[in-house]
């Protein structure tokens, strides 16, 4: 059975001008202001849409890379997975770059670099943005 999770945005305003409240309606954990300025400019604290699918993204990439890993035999002791989403104003998100460490015993950097990979191509986050281009950073700590 699919699970569904939910999130809601208030805007008030113009884009540029305007702000907006993202709330995490299914789990109830937060709401986080965005405006225009946090996604084009500085966050100075508030949230942009970029930021919220890197947050998907890595989360969802570490979850693919520990099941593969686990999978073949080597459960990772520890993963560590930064997405960083580039927007370019009047054009979009330009690309995606994960940069994963691990520390992952009995395994060699290639065979990290390798599930690695399979786990970028996998994940479901990775093949919902799928039109946007995907990078990969892989090490061993």
């Amino acid at each position: 059975m699919a699970t569904k999770r939910i999130a809601r945005t208030t805007w008030e305003g113009s884009l540029i001008d305007g702000k907006g409240l993202v709330g995490l309606a299914s789990s109830g954990v937060g709401e986080f202001p965005v405006t225009w300025a946090s996604r084009a400019e500085q966050p100075n604290g508030r949230t942009s849409p970029e930021e919220l699918i890197a947050g998907a993204h890595s989360a969802c990439f570490s979850m693919a890379l520990s099941h593969a890993l686990t999978g073949a035999g080597t459960p990772p002791t520890r993963l560590d997975t930064e997405a960083e989403v580039a927007f370019q104003p009047g054009t979009g998100i330009t690309g995606i770059h994960l940069t994963v460490t691990g520390e992952v015993p009995g395994l060699d950097e290639a065979g990290f670099t390798k599930a690695a990979e399979d786990a970028k191509a996998n994940c479901p986050v990775s093949q919902a943005l799928s039109g946007t281009t995907i990078t990969l950073t892989a090490r061993l700590a």
